[in-house]
């Protein structure tokens, strides 16, 4: 199923993608009289892959232990997605046009400082003898601007020597695949007619609640990578973009992938290291290439995470710094309050992943057992749509240093209205330990206090903007 089904419609979806991105880059290039054009980075939306197999695909195995049911749901839901992205892009540059740069970049820059950063900045000093090097390496090249000899690429030198470190220094026990690796081709299959067998309201109605956050999460996450490229130079078009990163996500699934893609994180890290047009082009045929020859597993063995970790951390790095350097110097303060959901989010799951290892969760402890510890019910709530929250917190910010306090009161009614639907915040723990969203009515009567305190922030900013006119009337009378 994974070799056979799912790999191959990923593979359909990527190569779409990048070949689009590529070719758009192309048209840049040409138009602008540039050849430092860098094409949007596009691939799996990491996100919806879990979203999709932890509360879609699994919990459908669980009910039916019918793996290929669960499989065709997921694809649904794949499918799905796709078509809330490709309706997404039609109203994505009235929301990049409303929306201060700082608070689309300092979503960007959470997630880069804590998902990505700082998770394989632990895991670079916890296999210090085989990731320090290659971190070295990176440091030189694109902080220091050396050179290294023969033009190799720092990023590919420090994939060599931390491949290298690690099959010689034997700190890791690496071992060869089980089975030896032999060619075997495995193209896609037409997935359209298991789409058709669960198309019916029972699982669409049923996991809408996961399909639609994922699929709004995705859109306004592109967008947001979208404005990271123009801010580092590279300004492409927002509707025919976010309409090929849904078009991908169709495809994919009526080719049997489960998981939706995305414009992703990363453009200016990349631009950094060198990447232009071609680079777009090459990860998609590669990645293509691995999948469609069942190569994945065999690749993952022989080259180590620990290699190419600090290509990562340092993409993580330069995203974060864009966030303040690319937005005007007194919007600052703006980005950092965006960071607050993101750091929010990234220490729940290391409460979360704690309580597991311990072979426990959040609902055993129960969340009383963090009184005067960890505020764990406000670190809760504020994970919970992270990546609208942070939006709207980095937006009011910007417009209160901006003194333009009608448009703050009404971001804080947008984040009034979000919190009631349940777009924010919303959330309940099972008996299992897991947070899970909620919508609508049930949102409304577990959270209307949240939605209070931001219509009160809404009338304080009201009161604000009346009472600098008043003021200004007085002063000029």
């Amino acid at each position: 199923m994974i070799f056979g089904r799912i790999l191959p419609g990923a593979a359909v979806s990527i190569i779409v993608g990048n070949l689009f991105y590529s070719w758009q880059a192309r048209r840049l290039m040409r138009r602008e009289g540039r050849t430092d054009v860098c094409a949007l980075p596009y691939g799996i939306n990491t996100p919806s892959v879990f979203a999709f197999f932890l509360f879609i695909m699994l919990p459908v195995y669980m009910q039916t232990r019918d793996h290929v049911l669960a499989w065709k749901v997921g694809v649904l839901a794949c499918f799905c997605s796709g078509v809330l992205e490709f309706c997404g892009a039609f109203v994505a540059e009235w929301i990049r046009k409303v929306t201060p740069r700082a608070a689309l970049l300092s979503t960007l820059a959470g997630i880069a400082i804590t998902f990505i950063a700082m998770d394989f900045a632990l895991k670079i000093f916890e296999r210090p003898l085989i990731a320090m090097l290659p971190l070295a390496v990176i440091l030189v090249q694109y902080f220091a601007r050396i050179r290294f000899p023969l033009g190799i690429p720092g990023g590919l030198l420090a994939l060599l020597v931390g491949t290298a470190l690690y099959w010689s220094v034997g700190a890791v026990q690496a071992a060869l695949p089980d089975v030896v690796w032999a060619p075997a081709l495995r193209p896609p299959h037409w997935a359209g007619g298991d789409l058709l067998s669960v198309l019916t309201g029972e699982y669409i109605l049923t996991y809408l609640a996961i399909i639609v956050p994922m699929g709004l999460f995705n859109v306004v996450g592109s967008l947001q990578n979208i404005e990271s490229a123009e801010a580092a130079g590279d300004s492409y078009p927002t509707m025919p973009s976010l309409a090929v990163n849904g078009v991908g996500s169709m495809v994919g699934a009526l080719f049997g992938s489960p998981f939706p893609t995305t414009i992703y994180i990363g453009h200016p890290g990349w631009k950094g290291l060198g990447a232009r047009a071609g680079y777009s082009v090459l990860n998609g045929c590669f990645i293509t290439l691995i999948c469609l020859s069942g190569t994945v597993a065999w690749i993952s063995q022989v080259v180590p995470m620990e290699a190419g970790m600090a290509i990562v951390l340092w993409i993580g790095i330069i995203i974060t710094a864009q966030a303040f350097q690319a937005t005007p110097k007194e919007h600052a303060p703006a980005v950092a309050v965006g960071l607050f959901p993101s750091i929010a989010a990234w220490g729940r799951m290391i409460v979360s992943n704690t309580l597991t290892a311990a072979g426990s969760n959040l609902s055993k402890v129960g969340l009383s057992a963090f009184t005067g510890l960890v505020a764990i019910r406000g670190m809760i709530a504020l994970e919970q749509g992270f990546i609208f929250t942070s939006m709207i917190l980095a937006a009011i910010s910007v417009f209160l240093i901006e003194r333009k306090f009608l448009l703050a009161a009404g971001w804080s009614l947008a984040a009034a209205a979000g919190t009631l639907i349940g777009l924010i915040h919303a959330h309940r723990i099972t008996e299992s330990g897991e947070i899970l969203p909620i919508f609508f009515a049930e949102a409304a009567r577990a959270f209307w206090p949240m939605a209070v305190g931001y219509l009160l922030f809404a009338a304080l900013f009201a009161a604000c903007h009346l009472w600098s006119r008043h003021r200004q009337e007085w002063v000029e009378h």
